[in-house]
């Protein structure tokens, strides 16, 4: 892999290493891009909160503001080079009542360690079978766009530290913060233990917070708004490594 050209990038990124944004989550937390310059990607399995095998699927269900949504979740079987390493692709397509009203392509690297990090991603908004919008496209080493992590390897290491997703300035700059790990929780899928909590916000969109809940061995299972607006988005059935 070439690994010597994404260590450059992201070691001329450092700059932007500082406190970005200016919600209220960030006067006292501060998110800041995780360390990857000397990170050594794989494109291997082993985080047991975000699989990454080839042919595993998750579908979802709830409400949006109201609105019915149904989402499937893929791991494609090719790759997607980013920085000169080959990435993980995994496809969201979200269903409303009349029909798909998104349809993205995620890219991911797993380092060494076990962490997954976000490198980019392929979006489009759909009206009526045609795209209008690809508003939070990215690519990491593209106009100053950076990986960020979407799940650590020991995410209790991380509690209450924030971090940034992904970052590209003014279109992706999600960012999260580990609550804690060992809750129960029940979605139409099943009941499972010692679920990790991780809250995200995005300072583009000042006073909304979301949670977001992990099962080892299954990956997301339930996303609902903490504060500024209504959702609920739960797993009902899932195939890891299908």
């Amino acid at each position: 892999m070439a690994r010597s050209i994404l260590m450059v990038l992201l070691l001329l990124g450092a700059a932007v290493v500082s406190a970005c944004g200016g919600d209220s989550t960030d006067a006292t937390i501060p998110a800041l891009l995780p360390d990857a310059a000397t990170a050594q990607f794989s494109t291997g399995p082993g985080n047991p909160y975000w699989p990454l095998l080839a042919g595993s699927r998750w579908v979802y269900e709830g409400k949006d503001d109201g609105e019915f949504e149904h989402i499937e979740v893929t791991v494609e079987a090719e790759v997607r080079r980013v920085m000169g390493v080959d990435a993980v692709v995994i496809r969201d397509v979200v269903s409303g009542t009349d029909g798909v009203i998104e349809d993205t392509f995620d890219w991911y690297l797993q380092d060494n360690a076990g962490n997954v990090w976000y490198v980019g991603e392929d979006s489009k908004e759909i009206d009526d079978g045609e795209v209008v919008s690809t508003a939070g496209s990215w690519e990491a080493g593209v106009d100053g766009a950076q990986p960020g992590v979407i799940m650590w390897a020991d995410p209790a290491a991380h509690v209450g530290a924030a971090y940034f997703q992904e970052y590209y300035p003014g279109e992706a700059e999600d960012k999260a913060e580990v609550l804690r790990r060992g809750d129960t929780v029940t979605v139409a899928a099943g009941t499972f233990d010692d679920v990790l909590v991780v809250r995200e916000w995005n300072p583009l969109e000042p006073g909304v917070t979301e949670l977001k809940y992990f099962a080892q061995g299954v990956g997301l299972i339930l996303e609902e708004i903490e504060s500024g607006g209504e959702s609920r988005i739960e797993l009902v059935e899932y195939l890891i490594g299908g």
